[in-house]
């Protein structure tokens, strides 16, 4: 990030590859989603647009639709009370609105690119009877995910901002091991 500035270049590859991040975070949460709510395709719908917008189509209305659809599901399945499932539509969610992630420097931005894991672990300690250890091992996972360019963009932003409960402590978590990781070239300590 240049001092001073309010605003970051990215490159549709480089917003290409957080998508793609972000999916791949998301994808690994979609099975509790499903054991929950076997015939509700639209979180793996979002996972899916995100996935193809990574893969080179363009970003479209279809990714704004399929995040809308994705946040319905969270909602419908946290006011069941299914607090796993609705988890993992929120990290569908967040992998399909990674496709806008936005060029300002600002440290909200950085949920944009670590949202999908985010929710994805917290959904995986939800599904282990609110485990944080497994939460950690799913960030652990998430984190192995990141390459290089997305490690470089995440670098681009302050560091993850404050608040937002058990998912905001995981964001924060996983911005601080990968920033440590790519600042000294080794593994962090979990």
């Amino acid at each position: 990030m240049v001092e001073g500035s309010t605003t970051i270049q990215l490159s549709m590859a480089e917003l290409r590859a957080v998508a793609g991040y972000a999916a791949a975070c998301a994808r690994t949460a979609l099975p509790i989603f499903t054991e929950a709510r076997p015939g509700d395709p639209r979180p793996r719908s979002a996972v899916g647009a995100a996935q193809e917008f990574a893969d080179g189509a363009r970003r479209s209305k279809l990714i704004r639709d399929s995040a809308w659809a994705a946040q319905r599901a969270a909602q419908e399945t946290r006011d069941a009370g299914q607090a796993a499932a609705s988890e993992a539509a929120r990290a569908a969610l967040a992998a399909a609105s990674a496709a806008y992630l936005h060029p300002l420097a600002k440290a909200t931005q950085v949920k944009h690119i670590l949202g999908a894991a985010a929710h994805a672990a917290r959904a995986f300690e939800l599904a282990a009877g609110d485990d944080p250890a497994v939460g950690t091992e799913q960030l652990a996972r998430s984190r192995e995910l990141a390459d290089p360019l997305v490690v470089e963009v995440l670098h681009r932003y302050p560091a993850a901002p404050g608040g937002g409960a058990r998912t905001g402590e995981l964001i924060r978590q996983l911005d601080a091991w990968l920033r440590c990781c790519a600042v000294t070239r080794r593994r962090c300590a979990r």
